[in-house]
């Protein structure tokens, strides 16, 4: 028996009302495919699902009580494709999930693997669906991958590109200027435009001594309408594969950027979580990291997919949407933060 396919239905510039809908139908959805499928009492189902996996989805207890840990948490790492929108859709209960953040005084990040636009595109972009937030909660493997390069070479040096405007515009800002004759480094990113040619002077480039730099090895992503399109890691893949190299990559699941996203929350990793829709990145960043993982499955990952891995995350969300309540327990004061930020500064 196949598994349960999970939709995720999508909203764009919906209002509250719309989307607290919306969301209501999703989790009712969900509600009825986990009636017509009990929890199996085996350690695996017929389908490869593990009844671990089952019971942090909606084991009543389990699922529960690891839910309200999530909601008590000072900071929050939050991925965005698949876990806040698809494409330019806002996902069920995005909108209301980051008014809890508000509300609650939490400290948040949203991080993605997505180097193509800046911070404030980023924010930009929420805007337009309805989430006001400051620029200042966004970090991209883009950054990620700069910040890298100026610690190897704080003076400075050169780059060739393949990707968009936010990432040429992270190495700038740390003192990398592109050149496409004999770089320091050959640097691969999200774009809309690799083809043949630049793919061949990336290759050429690193059979001359340029290293190589990827920003994420993610090889599939989601377009606007949930299809899955190669990303920057197939891509890099083939450079790899032509250069016998391998690039070093500074996105998920690199501790690196999890380490630069802390550093941004002034949190402990204790006190911290990590929400994304992809097991092979944002659940392996957050469990090599110490960071309590939340795996939701609104984007990438199925239930189904769950057998390939040899980790779980530590609660499974049919989305954000679960994550938001009124419970004034969650609220923190300001002293609250600065004393978690104190014992993360000895840490």
């Amino acid at each position: 028996m196949d598994s349960p396919k999970i939709n995720t239905p999508q909203t764009e510039f919906a209002t509250a009302e719309e989307t607290r809908d919306l969301a209501a139908s999703f989790a009712a959805s969900l509600q009825q495919q986990q009636q017509q499928q009990p929890v199996p009492a085996a350690h695996q189902n017929e389908d490869g699902i593990s009844a671990r996996d089952w019971a942090l989805f909606r084991d009543p207890v389990l699922h529960n009580e690891r839910l309200e840990a999530i909601r008590q948490k000072k900071g929050y790492v939050i991925d965005m494709d698949g876990v806040i929108y698809h494409g330019s859709n806002l996902l069920p209960g995005a909108k209301e999930f980051v008014e809890f953040l508000e509300k609650n005084n939490k400290k948040y990040l949203f991080l993605t693997n997505n180097s193509a636009p800046t911070p404030r595109e980023l924010q930009q972009k929420l805007q337009r669906l309805g989430i006001d937030v400051t620029e200042d909660h966004f970090f991209t493997s883009g950054q990620a991958t700069a910040y890298f390069l100026h610690s190897q070479m704080p003076e400075g040096g050169t780059v060739y590109v393949i990707g968009e405007p936010g990432l040429a515009y992270a190495l700038y800002d740390k003192g990398f200027f592109m050149n496409d004759h004999n770089p320091d480094y050959v640097v691969l990113g999200e774009s809309a435009v690799y083809n043949f040619e630049k793919l061949t002077k990336a290759v050429q480039l690193v059979q001359q001594g340029a290293k190589l730099i990827s920003t994420n090895l993610d090889v599939e992503t989601l377009d606007s309408q949930g299809r899955k399109i190669p990303a920057t890691g197939a891509f890099t893949a083939c450079v790899e594969l032509v250069t016998k190299t391998k690039a070093f990559f500074c996105g998920k699941p690199s501790a690196l950027i999890m380490r630069y996203a802390q550093r941004v929350l002034g949190l402990s990793r204790l006190e911290t979580c990590i929400i994304g829709d992809r097991m092979d990145t944002d659940i392996v960043a957050g469990i090599s990291s110490e960071i309590d993982p939340v795996l939701v499955l609104s984007g990438v990952t199925e239930m189904s997919d769950l057998n390939l891995f040899a980790y779980h995350p530590f609660v499974i969300l049919g989305g954000v949407y679960e994550i938001p309540n009124n419970d004034d327990k969650n609220k923190l004061t300001d002293s609250d933060l600065e004393e978690a930020s104190r014992r993360a500064s000895y840490l």
